[in-house]
């Protein structure tokens, strides 16, 4: 477990057992006080998803900060799942992830779902992402395809496409 999966454990164990929410420690790497975007990932130990939060952009949180904030929130506000509990947490497992800027698309051959994350946007607002490397999600379509309905875009419907690698931590 690297820095980063350990702040995320920390935040977690933390607000479960005391309903506190820590603040960065001082002794963390300095790479960890830039900014970047976050996902956070929960798993079981048997791999199965248990809850998963981001932002794409920092709003001027450092990734420590962000890291914190995502944790806490995949663990007791991801709709689709129950809150975690005090029982639970021997048994789960941390991912973060750190994003790259994104980039527009021009063309889908741009993109491989193993090496690039998307995120799909409508000029009314809508927005869906899907970060690279899941598994079961093997084609460009695919991964369109999940983007646009975590969007809510229909079929035909124009959107913009953007890209961005990970620096996954687990």
């Amino acid at each position: 477990m690297d820095s980063y999966t350990k702040l995320a454990k920390n935040a977690v164990e933390t607000y479960i057992k005391t309903g506190r929410i820590i603040t960065p420690p001082s002794d963390l790497p300095p790479h960890m006080n830039r900014s970047a975007g976050i996902f956070v990932s929960i798993h079981t130990k048997d791999g199965k998803l248990r809850g998963c939060i981001g932002m794409i952009q920092p709003f001027g949180k450092t990734i420590a900060e962000l890291i914190i904030e995502n944790a806490i929130s995949a663990a007791v506000q991801d709709p689709r799942f129950f809150p975690v509990t005090e029982d639970e947490l021997p048994l789960l497992v941390y991912k973060v992830d750190v994003l790259s800027v994104p980039r527009p698309v021009k063309n889908k051959k741009e993109l491989n779902p193993k090496k690039y994350g998307v995120i799909v946007s409508t000029d009314d607002g809508r927005q869906g992402l899907l970060l690279p490397d899941l598994e079961g999600v093997e084609s460009v379509d695919q991964q369109l395809d999940i983007a646009c309905q975590k969007a809510g875009i229909l079929k035909g419907e124009e959107y913009k496409i953007f890209k961005f690698t990970v620096e996954r931590h687990q």
